[in-house]
């Protein structure tokens, strides 16, 4: 009897779980369920991962009803940009592993001095490549293999986007910061931030709307640029003020020669890794190019759907948790953490897959206007879709490698797979069989589930577990 007093329903223990990981908590993540340890992070980690992607979305939506010529021009600036991506995730990868590392022993001061270091380390980096970038670019756009028109229209995209390449470092590097801590929640809302800046300038500058100029398709390049320096002043906010697990104000800014050597040693293997990934990329466009540029913007459109974020969700989550549970001397829930993550990502990844498979057409038709390159994107969608399983695996394994502290094996593992067997079975399949950019998409299928393959057997082998960082 309850007297006519209304007891509320207490609300489904998953739901709960996922309304917790969007807002954010101090949840220990060396203790209690593996499962809800991997959610509350995955989730908003998912979610960052979609927003990373959106910029490109959002700038290919407005471009494209410019024609195939600026959204080839993005394609091609992305693939360089590539390299970028690879310095800025490279040094994540490490900062996250330390980070992790050092709030798994519960030293908080400790990793609130590696951020400094990574931070100092990421400023001199992004001006580096902002510099060298900026004056080079439409030399660069010419290498990636861009027709003269192509290059006429997409030279100032190229200058703003490789000159200002330094905010994606940044922006990497702090969001790593945030996620080794374990505030996967608050840099997921910082993204949501930055991609709403991107979405409301990007066609007013492309397009000209209201009182802005119109800057073609250098306004996409400008507006995300904008979008992801605000970004960047939000997360410096809340790492100075402090996030309940990191603060870094009060940390002297100077270097700490033994913590910088530390994060350089991580570095420079995650850094080459992410490279040779990331720079098979642009071979890849290479070999598309050849085909001229509505092959290019046909497989830009249909990489950029491909390219599942959200799947880097559940793998960044298997690095943090893994570097604070190997922190916290717990080696075995390190371990059961990454085979039921691989398993989520599987999961998930399959039912994204035949969701793609199926309305691969409708998609691509969202960019594309012109029938005969959205057709040739679809058939690309659908082949790439193909190898969803073997990514999802790959991609967990080789990130807990990473959060583990040991970046050198997923080096030499996504080296093989890359450039000993991917670049040349592509060019194989799209030359020498004619199968063009089908060809080469499907060299990416073959490629991921032999990574996969290569991944669990060496992962099996358990050398992470002893990792010093």
């Amino acid at each position: 009897m309850n007297y006519g007093i209304s007891v509320p329903k207490p609300k489904p223990r998953i739901l709960n779980s996922v309304r917790v990981s969007l807002h954010g908590s101090n949840q220990d993540y060396t203790v209690g369920s593996i499962n809800r340890s991997i959610l509350m992070l995955a989730i908003p980690m998912a979610v960052e991962g979609i927003l990373q992607s959106l910029f490109d979305v959002v700038d290919l939506f407005w471009v494209g009803r410019l024609g195939a010529n600026g959204v080839a021009a993005i394609g091609l600036t992305e693939s360089l940009l590539a390299v970028v991506f690879a310095v800025g995730l490279g040094l994540s990868l490490s900062t996250t592993a330390v980070v992790a590392r050092r709030i798994g022993e519960k030293l908080p001061g400790e990793a609130a001095i590696a951020a400094v270091q990574a931070i100092q380390l990421g400023l001199l980096i992004s001006m580096a490549l902002g510099i060298c970038g900026g004056m080079a670019a439409p030399e660069l756009l010419r290498a990636t293999g861009a027709s003269a028109s192509v290059v006429t229209m997409g030279a100032n995209y190229s200058r703003i986007a490789l000159g200002g390449c330094g905010a994606i470092v940044i922006l990497l590097l702090n969001n790593a910061i945030l996620r080794g801590a374990g505030d996967a929640a608050l840099a997921m809302r910082i993204m949501w931030i930055s991609n709403g800046v991107n979405m409301v300038l990007a066609p007013c500058l492309i397009f000209g709307w209201g009182p802005f100029p119109r800057f073609g398709v250098a306004g996409a390049a400008l507006a995300t640029l904008a979008a992801r320096l605000f970004g960047i002043l939000c997360q410096t906010f809340w790492l100075m003020r402090g996030t309940g697990r990191i603060r870094i104000l009060g940390t002297p800014f100077r270097f700490h020669p033994a913590v910088l050597q530390r994060l350089l040693r991580l570095s420079l293997p995650g850094i080459v890794q992410f490279t040779v990934i990331n720079a098979s990329w642009i071979v890849l466009v290479r070999i598309v190019a050849l085909n001229g540029a509505p092959a290019v913007a046909s497989y830009t459109v249909s990489i950029l759907i491909f390219f599942l974020m959200p799947a880097w969700g559940l793998s960044n989550a298997a690095a943090t948790l893994v570097g604070q549970n190997l922190g916290a001397g717990q080696p075995d829930r390190a371990e059961q953490i990454v085979w039921r993550a691989g398993f989520f990502n599987m999961l998930f990844l399959g039912v994204l897959g035949a969701f793609l498979f199926v309305f691969a057409t409708p998609l691509v038709r969202i960019f594309l206007d012109d029938p005969e390159v959205a057709s040739n994107a679809a058939v690309i969608l659908r082949i790439l879709v193909c190898g969803n399983i073997g990514y999802a695996q790959a991609v967990v394994i080789l990130q807990a490698f990473n959060g583990a502290g040991d970046t050198l094996t997923p080096l030499i593992v996504n080296f093989l797979g890359f450039w000993i067997l991917e670049i040349p079975l592509a060019w194989w399949l799209a030359s020498q069989e004619r199968l063009g950019a089908q060809g080469v998409s499907l060299s990416i299928v073959l490629t991921e589930f032999a990574i996969a393959s290569i991944s669990v057997l060496l992962f099996r082998r358990g050398r992470w577990k002893s990792q010093l960082v």
